[in-house]
């Protein structure tokens, strides 16, 4: 038993990573019918405002120590951080210390121009193309932004540590009455999780109870129809673009404590976010969810000592042989609907 709820939670915290980038690509697919191969991109440069913040927070310069000198009669002198200058010793450290929850703030209006930027820019001449050229000039394009942060950033994963106050590990088995240090799971993982659900909540209540949300569904149900009634749907549908963007932006932001970015992460979970759009039901955001977090915890399951010697390397196929058993038994996928991608 301690086991089975340890890779829950285990599977929680990917599958959550899973459904905010399924569900920003399905925002995209469903609003504009657009196949985004650039959406894993977006959860990267998510991730690298968190490490460019961290980074700028963190410069210095040279300051002479109150002490004096050293015993050779030299000038001493501390670095100095730049931030406390501005803000004081105790909250320029607190900045420092949080630098991955404040670059919340600073990636929601990046990845939101980002995303106006690219859907303007490019995206908006290939809606009537077929999904082919969609997918060839997206993956162009996110290849484009994988090879400027490797230039810029380097190969090497950049650890961006979490908040001290959020390092360590909680003890669920004392909270589900096992002995003491059975189940151990680290803060940051929980933490993670339940911003997913946050903003898999706002989303969904954007949509549902928002006059622009319902214009939208309105608009990914009958474009047209919308349309005539005098209502400018396109410029509703750049705005659900960079609303996409930001999401996974703000996905990357706070996984960077988990999985030190590096420049081809984007490429790591775009595949398997692509494959948790299409078992969940291309243009069904429910589906997208519940997929994005099945699919984890049974990675997880498969990442056991018992399953990889068992069957050995399914931890690298498990989702795969998923999607495979789902589109035999229902084509559409969990929550798919009729006439997506079907003409």
């Amino acid at each position: 038993m301690e086991a089975f709820l340890l890779q829950i939670l285990n599977g929680l915290d990917k599958g959550s990573a899973y459904a905010l980038i399924a569900l920003g690509l399905t925002l995209i697919f469903g609003t504009l019918g657009v196949v985004n191969f650039a959406h894993g991109a977006l959860f990267m440069l998510g991730a690298f405002v968190a490490v460019t913040l961290s980074r700028l927070l963190q410069l210095s310069h040279k300051a002479s120590e109150p002490s004096g000198t050293d015993f050779l009669g030299n000038p001493r002198y501390e670095d100095v951080l730049y931030v406390q200058d501005i803000f004081g010793a105790e909250l320029g450290q607190t900045l420092v210390d949080w630098a991955v929850p404040v670059s919340i703030l600073v990636a929601i209006p990046v990845m939101l121009l980002i995303g106006f930027v690219m859907e303007r820019g490019l995206i908006k001449h290939f809606y009537k193309r077929p999904h082919a050229d969609q997918i060839l000039v997206t993956f162009g394009l996110a290849i484009v932004i994988q090879e400027v942060i490797k230039y810029f950033y380097g190969a090497n994963p950049i650890p961006t540590p979490a908040p001290d106050a959020f390092r360590g590990s909680f003890d669920f088995g004392v909270l589900l009455g096992f002995d003491p240090n059975t189940i151990i799971y680290p803060y940051w993982r929980l933490v993670y999780f339940f911003f997913a659900a946050i903003i898999i909540a706002a989303v969904f209540a954007f949509l549902q109870f928002t006059t622009f949300g319902m214009v939208v569904r309105a608009g990914m149900a009958d474009r047209e129809t919308v349309g005539l009634l005098g209502i400018d749907i396109d410029r509703r549908f750049t705005i659900m673009f960079g609303i996409a963007a930001a999401v996974a932006g703000l996905a990357g932001v706070m996984y960077t404590p988990i999985n030190p970015p590096n420049y081809h992460m984007g490429m790591d979970f775009l595949v398997l976010s692509f494959v948790v759009v299409v078992v969940g039901g291309m243009g069904s955001l429910p589906g997208a969810v519940l997929a994005g977090f099945l699919l984890g915890i049974l990675e997880s399951f498969a990442s056991t000592t018992w399953a990889t010697t068992a069957v050995p390397g399914i931890n690298q196929i498990i989702i795969y042989l998923v999607a495979i058993a789902v589109l035999l038994t229902r084509p559409r996928g969990l929550m798919g609907r009729r006439g997506v991608m079907e003409e």
